[in-house]
């Protein structure tokens, strides 16, 4: 029996349009670095200073440190005041619906990010999600030794919330990364939904125990008949 699902925000919980490509790109490009989109969509999901650094060594520009904070905090400005202030800032469909679904039959929700803490407190602030209210836990990649792909933001989540065995969570998000996270992490569900950044091809492409249109489908998934 599922004990806690782990659902990522951007592109699965929360939509956003292209803001955070978007974002990368304009702060990449304010340092003299130009990149394509496509190449800012293959490190979605990651802890943000490690997507920068692999942004700028896929373009031919390595960078050091100091080059990665200052075009991070950037980005975390741009992101800071997009979800904010843009009106196209909502919840994907369902979703609010999915995590009272779940916690009325007494499964805890948690929500993991790429997002450092700062990013991620605007999102759930200008949706409301607050805890405990809505969801039970939040955690993003900087309050963690490691960042996705690893499993140390699921596992920090099961301590926090007294689950013990992780073949009692599942995992949801839109990204490769968020299904290596799932997977490394030992979740008995590694659930991919399309409604972000990646398409249900390059999903599938990854390990996972089940490919979803949406995080409206996840109760039916996590509760059965119950």
């Amino acid at each position: 029996m599922i004990e806690l699902v782990v659902f990522d925000m951007a592109g699965t919980t929360v939509f956003d349009g292209d803001a955070v490509n978007a974002s990368f790109r304009a702060a990449l490009a304010a340092h003299g670095v130009t990149a394509d989109p496509a190449v800012v969509d293959r490190v979605m999901g990651y802890h943000k200073p490690e997507a920068i650094r692999v942004i700028l060594e896929t373009v031919g520009r390595p960078a050091g440190p100091a080059e990665v904070d200052a075009i991070h905090a950037a980005f975390v400005a741009r992101m800071c005041d997009y979800y904010a202030t843009d009106p196209a800032v909502r919840e994907i469909p369902g979703a609010a619906a999915a995590f009272a679904r779940l916690r009325a039959a007494g499964v805890k929700v948690a929500l993991d990010t790429g997002f450092g803490r700062r990013i991620a407190d605007a999102v759930l602030t200008r949706l409301v999600w607050t805890v405990p209210d809505v969801v039970d836990a939040t955690i993003t990649s900087d309050e963690v030794p490691r960042g996705r792909p690893h499993p140390d933001m699921i596992r920090a989540l099961m301590a926090r919330l007294g689950v013990t065995d992780p073949k009692a969570v599942a995992k949801v998000g839109d990204t490769a990364v968020d299904l290596d996270e799932g997977t490394n992490s030992g979740c008995r569900l590694v659930v991919g939904v399309t409604t972000g950044a990646f398409t249900r091809e390059q999903l599938a492409a990854r390990p996972h125990t089940h490919l979803l249109a949406s995080v409206a489908d996840v109760p039916a998934l996590v509760l059965g008949g119950r």
